[in-house]
């Protein structure tokens, strides 16, 4: 199972939210460069960029940081390095941004509930670039940066976006997000056994028993975590988690799962 470190990005600083909530955010470094220079010394093969503001304000804000960042990577790293980056992408022009930036993929969020022919228009220029996020609030689909909650259901969604050619789901459990209280297991299960692209969970891993719970839900397509808080406040260590339950590197997956290799 991959692990992504998660790099939040407000600011211009990295933070972490509590239930994604922008009023309650924890500044980690004021230097996200660095933050990611760090991780890939502690063996991280991907990194996971949200860019906050943009996800409020509808487009990217916090391009500077990003591009630091791939830069960094780009002429220090010794292997391999993927960056996927999410936050206010609602309009093609925003996704060509920052692929042009480097990142290799990015993830959509509102459009997919509010213009789904867009993501589909999306993944059919830009195969296995375009991840959907799917955050959700008891079951229903949030958007606008958590802000709205809408009537979909996170399952109906994972669905559609399956159909459209989505690269993979990222699913994110608003209650359990930077509350170390362990990933919604069952919700999981329900979303990863009704698709067949990969399943990335987030929100609420807060030890290596939170990561060896979800390695066990790979048979139904769950192939990845993004571990936020529990990385820097040091419950988790990275370079355990690795070792725990994965390599480091983007893995096949059985092609039963619509799995593309990353490597």
């Amino acid at each position: 199972m991959d692990i992504f470190p998660a790099i939040d990005l407000l600011d211009g600083k990295c933070v972490r939210l509590y239930q994604g909530d922008y009023d309650k955010s924890q500044v980690f470094n004021d230097r996200p460069a660095e933050m990611a220079r760090s991780w890939l010394e502690q063996g991280a093969t991907k990194l996971h960029l949200v860019d906050l503001d943009g996800a409020k304000a509808g487009h990217p804000v916090n391009l500077e940081a990003i591009a630091s960042i791939v830069e960094m990577v780009k002429t220090t790293a010794t292997q391999p390095i993927q960056i996927q980056v999410g936050g206010g992408l609602r309009t093609e022009a925003s996704v060509c941004q920052l692929l042009t930036l480097g990142v290799d993929r990015v993830i959509l969020g509102t459009v997919a509930v509010e213009q789904p022919q867009l993501v589909q228009d999306l993944c059919q220029k830009y195969p296995r670039q375009i991840v959907v996020g799917i955050d959700a609030r008891d079951g229903k689909v949030a958007t606008k940066g958590w802000v709205e909650t809408s009537t979909v259901t996170a399952t109906d969604l994972a669905k559609r976006m399956a159909q459209m050619g989505a690269a993979a789901i990222i699913y994110t459990d608003i209650h359990r997000d930077g509350t170390l209280t362990g990933p919604n297991i069952p919700a999981l299960r329900e979303l990863a056994s009704g698709i067949e692209i990969p399943v990335i969970a987030s929100g609420g891993v807060s030890s290596l028993q939170d990561l060896l719970s979800l390695l066990s839900l790979g048979t139904i397509g769950v192939t990845g975590a993004i571990v936020g808080r529990a990385l820097y406040t040091g419950e988790v260590k990275l370079t355990e988690a690795i070792r725990a339950v994965g390599d480091g590197r983007w893995q096949d997956v059985p092609p039963d799962l619509g799995a593309t290799n990353f490597a």
